[in-house]
């Protein structure tokens, strides 16, 4: 990504990067973070990390519970793993503890409690000065009572920092999950996955490449709409991250790329180029 001339034309300095919570004890997958820290670092790219559930742990819909590294890590096992991550990259400073730990593909779907527990470990012994996103959350039903959940929970009631992934409100070109979350969690939300959509098999939303230049043109105008905070809001919307550059892989069920499975851009590429520079301005 980083030495591709389309990247480069975007002229961005923050990106995201999903990592398994253990990545640390797998030599093979921590070099391919290793080799992306390297790269990200030479380019002066500020990364955001999130931790997410181990590979290979979301089968055809599910949730592999029943295998023994997919179960949901202790605190003690989980704050033993991300600390050993960032000694390893001191100079990563943005964390998310947990990615859509809202959705049924995480074994925190239903354990909100637990997704609390490890943003405040993250917080209290891990690293104090970082900034951490305390819930990373899908725009689905259950996200404001998830949210809701994870407030309760002794000492969140400080976690002042968000983060959404708002697929559906973007390609329905609705506000209904983006203004839930900002009703329920206060400080700043940041929009750390999302985009136009442009292959979804199995879904009802029908994407393709036309509805996916809409979804972006509309997330942007989402973004600038509630980038202040409005009336019986909490929050407002600070950061947009789309998912992702790309290029896709041939044969997806599920491609929000910017980029063709060749490389070549999609339409939605040129919208977002146009909609980041003006953002920029």
């Amino acid at each position: 990504m980083f030495d591709s001339p389309l990247w480069q034309a975007l002229k961005l300095k923050k990106v995201r990067y999903l990592v398994p919570w253990n990545v640390v004890s797998t030599p093979d997958q921590m070099a391919e973070v290793v080799g992306f820290m390297t790269k990200a670092r030479s380019v002066n790219q500020q990364v955001l990390v999130t931790f997410t559930a181990t590979r290979g742990c979301f089968i055809n819909g599910k949730y592999a519970k029943r295998k023994k590294l997919c179960k949901l890590p202790t605190v003690k096992q989980y704050t033993k793993a991300v600390k050993a991550f960032h000694r390893t990259f001191p100079f990563v400073k943005e964390y998310a503890a947990w990615n859509e730990a809202n959705h049924v593909s995480q074994p925190t779907y239903k354990n909100p409690k637990r997704a609390a527990q490890y943003y405040l470990a993250f917080k209290k012994k891990v690293c104090k000065k970082c900034k951490v996103i305390a819930g990373d959350l899908l725009d689905s039903s259950n996200l404001r009572a998830y949210a809701l959940k994870m407030r309760k929970v002794k000492g969140m009631k400080r976690a002042k920092l968000w983060g959404l992934h708002n697929y559906t409100d973007s390609n329905r070109r609705r506000s209904r999950g983006t203004s839930a979350m900002l009703r329920t969690v206060p400080g700043e939300v940041w929009v750390t996955e999302t985009g136009g959509i442009s292959i979804f098999t199995g879904s009802n939303l029908r994407p393709n490449a036309q509805t996916a230049v809409k979804a972006m043109k509309y997330l942007f105008s989402l973004a600038k709409k509630f980038g202040k905070k409005r009336r019986g809001m909490k929050s407002k919307i600070t950061r947009l991250y789309p998912y992702d550059f790309g290029p896709s892989a041939p044969n997806m069920r599920f491609d929000a790329s910017l980029l063709n499975p060749d490389g070549t851009p999609r339409p939605v590429f040129l919208a977002f180029a146009a909609l980041a520079s003006k953002a920029k301005k």
